[in-house]
């Protein structure tokens, strides 16, 4: 190479970093997320203007289905039946069988009328204000993958799930709780576990924390020997001894994120016990989320979405919710193949007082002016049912999730199906889109946010998305 054309490229490659500096500092570039180690959870502020604060996820593992929820398809029930012409022939579990028309009767519900099926009556009774989208689309029709794609943006493990992103975003509003909480259904985990609320490839200190009202965090309380006094003591002591070690070793960021999380660990010592305790909610809040319920199941998944407004109402800035737990054939799920009308009696009873009572409540408290409520789950279910069973196989080509309060304009419905319910043809949206929407309602640009790993700037939305406007 001759000198000349040296010092040319020289200059030019020059010119690019300064051209990359000047856009970055206009914010043409994806943004990086600056935060204190040592306080990694502080507040920050988003891209623009936020319409929420904090978001509530109510995850319905195993894949409801849409057709015995809230996509009312008359034709499905006039072809009752009837095999599905142009229909797949085989499907993920096996063989079609023929059309089969809802399992339970659709009813208008509120002022706006929508359709809203009898497994979900209190549910019902909230549609005048939420949104519905009817077209989402999954990339995966296998549960795990599907709750990855969901819940990280894709269907491979070791990304960050989306509280993850957002609390490494914003932080959060409270210092003495967790930033990111997941609360798993009374009869266990979903499948995908924790990759819902997995940091992935972000700072560990961003994972979610997972705890319910019956299952609190463990190891949590100090042992009942030390007894109280020497338990400040020892705080007090480790406290001084991880002062002096991180002045030694200012620069030490995993350090400080360590010693942060130690803190906050003690922090919800005190804290956590007293979120956790129900015992302080009057009679009639716990009736009325169905907290007194005989069915064992129904009454814990209650105390569960009890403690999500609790911890929303305390400044959270995520919660999931779970409705399902990792089960075959839909025994403790929404995995509806073989005797969907059965299970989904069990579940839908399990389900529909608690969710739609912590919706009302939220609102009666003012909760909704800053929270962002999404229901939602992994894919849907098929018109036909499976040749020889009664239930519906697994169906990613249209389904549907609901959001409410913070920012959603309500009584909408996004998006149309097939006549039969079978695919998204009329404004087609994708996981992207949704997360992309939760994230705008944040004050945060899904284009914007990004973490560089392995060379690449990854966001939560890949490089796909849109937000989906109507709903605002």
């Amino acid at each position: 190479m001759l000198r000349r054309d040296l010092f040319g490229q020289t200059v030019s490659g020059l010119a690019g970093v300064a051209l990359a500096s000047l856009l970055k500092q206009q914010n043409v570039l994806g943004d990086s997320v600056n935060f204190d180690a040592s306080m990694p959870h502080a507040r920050r502020m988003g891209h623009h203007e936020a319409k929420a604060k904090n978001v509530l996820v109510i995850f319905c593992a195993g894949a409801c289905s849409q057709l015995e929820t809230y996509d009312y398809k008359p034709e499905l029930i006039k072809r009752d039946g009837q095999p599905m012409k142009g229909g797949p022939a085989v499907t993920f579990q096996g063989p079609s069988g023929n059309l089969a028309r809802p399992q339970y009767r659709f009813r208008p519900r509120g002022e706006c009328g929508k359709m809203v099926s009898d497994m979900l009556p209190h549910l019902g009774g909230i549609v005048d204000d939420i949104s519905f989208v009817h077209t989402l689309t999954n990339k995966s029709n296998t549960h795990g993958p599907a709750e990855n794609f969901l819940s990280t943006g894709f269907v491979l493990d070791g990304f960050p799930s989306i509280g993850a992103w957002v609390t490494y975003a914003l932080g959060t509003e409270n210092q003495d709780l967790p930033a990111f909480v997941a609360i798993p259904d009374p009869r266990g985990v979903p499948q995908a576990s924790v990759n819902n609320w997995a940091p992935g490839f972000l700072p560990a200190v961003f994972q979610g924390t997972p705890f319910n009202s019956s299952q609190p965090i463990r190891n949590l309380a100090p042992p009942a020997s030390i007894g109280k006094d020497k338990d400040n003591a020892a705080r007090s002591l480790l406290a001084m001894l991880n002062e002096q070690h991180l002045a030694r070793n200012p620069d030490d960021t995993d350090l400080a994120a360590r010693i942060a999380s130690y803190e906050l660990a003690a922090r919800m010592q005190l804290s956590v016990p007293g979120i956790a305790d129900l015992s302080t909610e009057s009679a009639h809040t716990l009736k009325m989320y169905g907290a007194d319920s005989p069915n064992e199941t129904k009454a814990a998944f209650a105390k569960n979405a009890i403690l999500a407004r609790r911890l929303i109402e305390n400044g959270v800035r995520f919660v999931q919710l779970f409705n399902g737990a990792y089960a075959s054939a839909g025994r403790l799920n929404w995995d509806g193949h073989s005797d969907l009308r059965n299970q989904y009696d069990i579940h839908g009873e399990i389900l529909d007082q608690p969710a739609a009572a912590l919706f009302n409540d939220m609102k009666q408290r003012g909760l909704l002016e800053d929270t962002l409520v999404v229901w939602c789950t992994e894919f849907g279910r098929m018109p036909m049912f499976q040749k020889g069973a009664k239930g519906r196989d697994h169906n990613p080509q249209g389904f549907t999730a609901w959001l409410g309060g913070a920012g959603i304009k309500p009584g909408v419905s996004y998006g149309v199906t097939d006549e039969l319910g079978f695919k998204a043809v009329q404004d087609v949206s994708s996981i992207h889109d949704l997360n992309a929407t939760i994230l705008h309602l944040l004050g945060l640009d899904h284009t914007r946010l990004t973490y560089q790993h392995n060379g690449i700037d990854r966001r939560l939305t890949d490089v796909h998305g849109h937000v989906l406007r109507e709903l605002l």
